[in-house]
C-alpha cells in the first residue's frame, strides 16, 4: 500500500467512495440527500492524498493546509482493518507545519477511538448544525 497525491482521475471512485464511507459512518443521521457531488464541494481548496494498492484506491484524507486541518479522512468501508486509516492520517501529518487539528463529530465513537489511538486529543467541544463535536490536535512531536 502506498499514498500518493490526489490524480483527477481518482475523483469518479472517491465520489463514491465519500459517498458510501459518509453513509456508513454516521448512522444517526438521515443520509438521504447525501450526493456524489458532495465530494467536490467538500474538498475544495484542500490537499488530497490517496490510499491504494496495486491501483486499487482505499481512502483518502483532504487536507487545508494553511490550517494544518484535516477535513475528511476516509476509507471504503467495504474493507477490513488493514492499516489505510493511520497511512493516511501520517500521510497528513507529515504535511503539518505545526500542531494539527481536526473536528470529530461526539457520536463518531469508532472516528474518536481511531485518533485517540493515534495520539490525537481532545481540546474542546464545539457545535455545528446542531451536532456536538470535538476539536482534536495532533500529538507534540
Amino acid at each position: 500500500m502506498q499514498t500518493r497525491p490526489y490524480r483527477e482521475a481518482d475523483r469518479p471512485f472517491l465520489r463514491t467512495l465519500y459517498l458510501a464511507a459518509r453513509k456508513a459512518a454516521f448512522t444517526w443521521r438521515d443520509t438521504e440527500d447525501y450526493r456524489l457531488e458532495d465530494f467536490d464541494r467538500s474538498t475544495l481548496g484542500e490537499d488530497i492524498w490517496v490510499a491504494e494498492d496495486q491501483g486499487k484506491l482505499l481512502g483518502f484524507v483532504s487536507i487545508y493546509r494553511q490550517d494544518n486541518f484535516i477535513h475528511n479522512l476516509y476509507v471504503d468501508p467495504r474493507l477490513p482493518p488493514r492499516g489505510v486509516g493511520t497511512a493516511l492520517l501520517q500521510a497528513a501529518e507529515r504535511t503539518f507545519t505545526a500542531t494539527g487539528s481536526l473536528k470529530c463529530l461526539v457520536k463518531n465513537e469508532k472516528a474518536l477511538a481511531f485518533y485517540h489511538k493515534h495520539g490525537w486529543q481532545k481540546i474542546t467541544t464545539g457545535n455545528d448544525g446542531g451536532e456536538e463535536y470535538y476539536l482534536l490536535h495532533s500529538p507534540k512531536k
